[in-house]
């Protein structure tokens, strides 16, 4: 079992036992928060969904208002005209065919989102040992895969973000930073949460938000009662 340090032992003291309403929960992990770095601020969610059915797992995107605070490395494989825009709108790598086969070779890729067109997904698709694990396959239901490439790279440079579920059911994002103001983290939080309830399978029965905690990157977690 990890030792935990000493601040973050002294932060856990901090807390109350009780879940807290969504501000008071980010107040909290702002008030705790002792790294010397800006750290993340995270929210986790425990569902009531069978991940061993396909239909039950979630997979989709939020676009926070107020963005994530980190920079946002964008890959796109594009050609002609499309590859031009999508470099004009900020994208840090593009490319064709070539690319893919740089990919292929060197067995990565430098980015935290990875966009195609329809027609560039024959190519992108072999790459799927190498983007699959680092869950970067582009996929229409996060529109990575779409002819607006420029539009799409805009979006999550703005703060689109994915939301996907791990196989024990859990799903965790970052909604910002410890140093954003605690009204625009709420505003984050909010969106996500909503967009979460958005995303519940019609065949997911019982509770569905079983449980959401928020934590900084170093920090601990606390419990938010959404009714509060």
């Amino acid at each position: 079992m990890k030792k935990q340090s000493k601040k973050y032992n002294q932060a856990k003291s901090k807390l109350p036992q009780e879940k807290q309403s969504k501000l008071d929960a980010i107040n909290l992990c702002k008030e705790i928060s002792t790294a010397k770095f800006d750290e993340s601020v995270d929210v986790a969610f425990s569902l009531g969904i069978d991940t061993k059915n396909a239909e039950q797992n979630i997979r989709t995107t939020v676009s926070l208002p107020n963005g994530t605070g980190r920079q946002v490395r964008v890959a796109v494989f594009a050609g002609g005209e499309a590859l031009t825009e999508a470099e004009a709108a900020g994208a840090d790598i593009v490319g064709g065919k070539e690319l893919a086969t740089k990919v292929a070779s060197e067995q990565k890729l430098d980015a935290d989102v990875v966009i195609s067109t329809p027609e560039m997904m024959a190519e992108v698709g072999q790459l799927g040992k190498i983007l699959g694990p680092q869950g970067l396959m582009p996929n229409p239901k996060t529109g990575t895969v779409t002819p607006n490439v420029a539009k799409a790279v805009e979006d999550f440079k703005k703060g689109k973000v994915e939301i996907k579920n791990d196989k024990f059911g859990n799903l965790h994002l970052s909604i910002g930073k410890v140093s954003f103001d605690a009204e625009k983290l709420l505003q984050n939080l909010e969106e996500v949460i909503a967009e979460v309830t958005r995303a519940k399978p019609s065949s997911s029965k019982g509770e569905y938000i079983k449980n959401v905690h928020l934590s900084s990157t170093m920090g601990p977690s606390i419990g938010i009662d959404l009714n509060l």
